[in-house]
């Protein structure tokens, strides 16, 4: 549902979405941008990285469907 939206949002809940996914699939649980993007750039997404890393992977995916469900509309199984 997140990735198909056609909804804008702004930045800050744009970094959220972000930190908690790359938390949630990572296999080691944190995740570094690559350089190639601009330091300014670079800069905002590990500053949401760190926001989140001392969730569990777990938590981190409840809060990521919680996010969804609160910004998107509710995830039906």
């Amino acid at each position: 549902m997140a990735s198909s939206t056609s909804k804008q949002f702004p930045p800050d809940v744009l970094l959220h979405f972000y930190a908690l996914y790359k938390r949630a699939t990572e296999k080691n649980g944190f995740y570094i941008p690559p350089t190639d993007q601009g330091d300014l750039r670079n800069a905002f997404k590990i500053n949401a990285l760190v926001q989140v890393k001392d969730l569990s992977k777990k938590e981190a995916q409840k809060r990521y469907i919680d996010l969804v469900e609160e910004h998107i509309g509710e995830i039906k199984d």
